[in-house]
């Protein structure tokens, strides 16, 4: 069973490659549990998200490694979507920019305010 809010975040929150070669060395070992810990260990996934994410590379589906990647599937996922986030960064609401991306595709609010962050085209203070 799959939950379209998870999915949506595991696919637009950014994780490092090598969790992700770590996670899928671990899923093929049949360790789906340490998988799950090991993605949410490199990244700002919850719990629902990191299980989805953890089956995606089976699924054909590759995970963001940067805020810009995430950006860029968001916008194949829902263009409409960024297309409100930017109207509403336009008129400076950028609070209310990550609560709406917050509300559409369950990220968690590091993972919302980084992407409002590049969508803004404001640089990563990380």
């Amino acid at each position: 069973m799959t939950n379209t809010k998870a999915r949506t975040a595991a696919l637009i929150t950014p994780v490092g490659q090598e969790a992700q070669d770590e996670a899928r060395a671990l899923a093929a070992d049949g360790r789906t549990g340490k998988a799950v810990r090991r993605l949410r260990r490199g990244s700002w996934l919850k719990r629902g998200p990191a299980r989805e994410a953890v089956e995606m590379p089976a699924d054909g589906h590759a995970l963001p490694t940067s805020p810009a990647r995430a950006l860029d599937a968001l916008r194949r996922l829902d263009a409409a979507l960024v297309a409100e986030l930017s109207a509403l960064l336009d008129d400076g609401q950028q609070i209310a920019a990550v609560k709406l991306l917050r509300e559409r595709t369950g990220v968690d609010l590091a993972s919302g305010h980084h992407l409002v962050l590049e969508l803004g085209g404001e640089p990563e203070t990380r």
